[in-house]
């Protein structure tokens, strides 16, 4: 039996994670399975082993006690997408399972575990961070001894970047750390793992977007962590 990696829906750009996964890396023993709030097949999580959180939606607010009403805020949000990615970072924490988030799911990780986010990172900031008709994109600084140090082999770097809200590192969920920051500006948080990974199942958050970088095929940012979290995935025992 081939064993699944669900990926979170998005309105924002799905196909791009489904496409990060080709067919040489799943090769005969891995598939993708679409977890959609949509579709409300919560159930299919039972089903996987390892998991992705998209990107897309601000988080409600009120989750992590954030302003109602702020700058770039979107039109209305999603609870219903809340709901069913908290159900599933639940049960791949319960089970150990290997998780990556990505922009909203590693915000959304944070504010799981306790933390919260900048409403909206301001002026200067957005005009480095929020993307316009393309990504953008700046340096990172990886935290020396991290995880994504270990994974990447890389200890800085360019990332793409597309969002207005950051994890506010004054208030880091429970048991997270940072594993790399922005070069420039106020220094935005850039990743999240575990600190204490003894008891953890394999996480990288990530406030970039690995699934579509520009030649992310040969960009230690996007593929390396790919390929790290396939071979988790392959690797896991239940």
């Amino acid at each position: 039996m081939r064993k699944k990696i669900g990926i979170s829906f998005t309105e924002a750009g799905f196909q791009n994670y489904w496409n990060w996964f080709t067919a040489a890396e799943l090769a005969e023993d891995l598939e993708l399975l679409q977890l959609s709030f949509e579709k409300g097949n919560i159930e299919d999580m039972e089903q996987c082993d390892g998991f992705v959180l998209t990107g897309g939606i601000d988080v409600t607010p009120s989750i992590s006690g954030g302003a109602e009403d702020y700058p770039h805020r979107p039109a209305v949000f999603s609870p219903e997408r809340d709901e069913f990615e908290r159900q599933i970072y639940e049960f791949a924490k319960i089970k150990r399972l290997p998780l990556l988030g990505v922009c909203r799911g590693m915000q959304y990780i944070n504010i799981l575990e306790g933390g919260a986010v900048f409403d909206d990172i301001g002026a200067p900031e957005n005009e480095l961070h929020k993307k316009g008709e393309l990504d953008k994109v700046h340096g990172i600084k990886v935290v020396k001894g991290s995880l994504l140090e270990s994974v990447t082999g890389q200890d800085q770097g360019l990332v793409n970047s597309a969002h207005h809200q950051a994890v506010n590192p004054n208030r880091l969920g429970r048991n997270l750390m940072i594993n790399a920051y922005a070069v420039s500006g106020n220094g935005i948080v850039e990743g999240l793992e575990y600190k204490d990974k003894t008891n953890s199942g394999f996480m990288i958050a990530v406030q970039w977007h690995p699934e579509r970088m520009k030649e992310k095929e040969n960009h230690p940012f996007s593929q390396k962590i790919k390929e790290q979290f396939i071979q988790e995935v392959r690797n896991h025992q239940k």
